[in-house]
């Protein structure tokens, strides 16, 4: 079994972006065992089958009105075992809910690898790889279709002129089905470097239509907590999909990184957690303790242990949504980011505590700082504060973090009819704003 390995230069001295290990196995001569079926027995067990004939008992499961157990779900009487949410008997540092978690996490992970060079797999000198990971995002069962998310340094290298950097075989591998043969080949669909979100396309594929998998559950990051588990599922050094425990350190906060385009510096915003990720974790999901995701992994502290961040998954679910909407099938490759002109600033930061829930939440006053653009101040003014924000008459976010509004543009498309409720002079005043072609930026 031959073993390539290629390092990539290091782009940062204190923070690294998690450029995964560039490590690629010819043929793995293990023998993998993939679980082949999940389901609740007639005790309201939760039962985990492997191909090999072994079974795996995760504890009781109940439906959301504590009875049933039949089936582990209950519809909107609490009778029929049709419908509802499965809860695990158990609290969050319980054995059990960490693996039903991370079975969840894995039934959406994937291998990212990425071949940059025109040289073939047994000359690597002619050719590298960049291996790093990646979860399903939709998933289409019946025809073998799919969307992934990864970061976008994942498939970049500024080092490669053509494409715009971007790898042109780009490969990935499902969880259990990490041997040579069994990749299934993705296309770029768009990406962002300012994001770090990459989007992947896979069509028609046969693993997909039958293996073990789903696409992934996302949660509202937003609830978030400090303290909450925090599950990295993902490819460090290229040695195979693999899960880590950690908490939620930071909810949100801003790092800034050097650029792997070699430009200016780009800052992101992220969770901070202490769940350790390595070199491949890149692109991977982070997930909760139900084995929702909360995170895409993007990048490590190197000088300091256990110290890792990740993309807050409203704003990379937000990121790939409009890469799709805006990008699958057309000539546009990166996000299309709606600008309305303003400058916004934090004038207050507080903290409120929930003494029915026991939670401990910031909330920021938000005020618009300047108005760049001539139009938008017809509506806004600087000092209004950002009480909530919509889109098209839907339901409103009510805005008690800044970063609550840039995420909420990425959702926002020409056309749209933007809904900003501000207070002024003591007062809550509505300000509608039309999205236009001129408030469209690549980003």
């Amino acid at each position: 079994m031959k073993l390539y390995s290629v390092i990539k230069k290091s782009v940062l001295a204190i923070m690294v972006l998690c450029i995964f290990a560039c490590v690629f196995t010819g043929c793995r001569t293990v023998s993998v065992v993939t679980m082949d079926e999940m389901y609740i027995n007639d005790n309201g067990e939760l039962i985990l089958s492997y191909s090999d004939g072994s079974e795996q008992n995760l504890g009781v499961v109940v439906g959301s009105d504590g009875k049933d157990g039949e089936d582990g779900r209950d519809g909107e009487d609490g009778k029929d075992g049709t419908g509802g949410n499965v809860t695990i008997i158990g609290g969050a540092d319980d054995a059990t809910d960490s693996v039903y978690a991370v079975t969840q996490g894995l039934q959406s992970a994937v291998d990212v690898i990425a071949t940059f060079g025109e040289g073939e797999r047994d000359k690597p000198d002619e050719y590298y790889i960049s291996q790093g990971s990646g979860v399903i995002y939709k998933l289409d069962k019946a025809t073998g279709d799919a969307f992934i998310i990864t970061n976008y340094h994942v498939v970049y290298d500024n080092d490669v002129e053509e494409n715009n950097g971007i790898s042109k075989d780009i490969d990935i591998y499902l969880y259990g089905y990490e041997l040579a043969g069994k990749e299934i080949s993705a296309e770029y669909v768009g990406g962002s470097i300012n994001y770090d979100i990459a989007v992947l396309r896979v069509e028609d594929s046969e693993l997909l239509r039958n293996a073990q998998v789903k696409e992934v559950t996302v949660a509202d990051s937003a609830l978030a907590l400090v303290g909450e588990a925090a599950i990295a599922i993902g490819n460090p050094e290229g040695m195979g999909i693999s899960a880590t425990y950690g908490i939620i350190s930071v909810d949100s906060e801003y790092i800034t990184l050097e650029p792997i385009d070699g430009s200016t510096s780009i800052d992101y915003r992220v969770m901070r957690v202490d769940t350790p990720v390595n070199l491949g974790n890149s692109g991977g999901g982070l997930f909760n303790s139900t084995g929702e995701l909360i995170g895409i992994v993007n990048a490590k502290r190197d000088s300091v242990e256990n110290m890792g961040y990740a993309i807050p998954s409203n704003l990379a679910i937000a990121a790939a949504n409009n890469i799709i909407d805006n990008c699958f099938e057309k000539e546009c490759d990166c996000v299309q980011r709606v600008l309305l002109g303003i400058m916004l600033q934090i004038v207050d930061s507080y903290t409120e505590y929930d003494e029915t829930t026991g939670i401990l939440r910031i909330h920021e006053t938000v005020q618009v700082q300047s108005i760049m653009d001539e139009e938008t101040g017809k509506y806004l003014k600087v000092g209004d504060i950002v009480k909530s924000v919509s889109r098209n008459g839907g339901d409103a976010l009510d805005v008690y973090r800044q970063y609550q509004i840039l995420d909420f543009m990425l959702d926002a498309r020409k056309g749209d009819i933007i809904t900003l409720n501000v207070l002024r002079d003591g007062m809550e005043v509505p300000v509608s704003i039309a999205i236009e072609e001129r408030h469209l930026n690549d980003y």
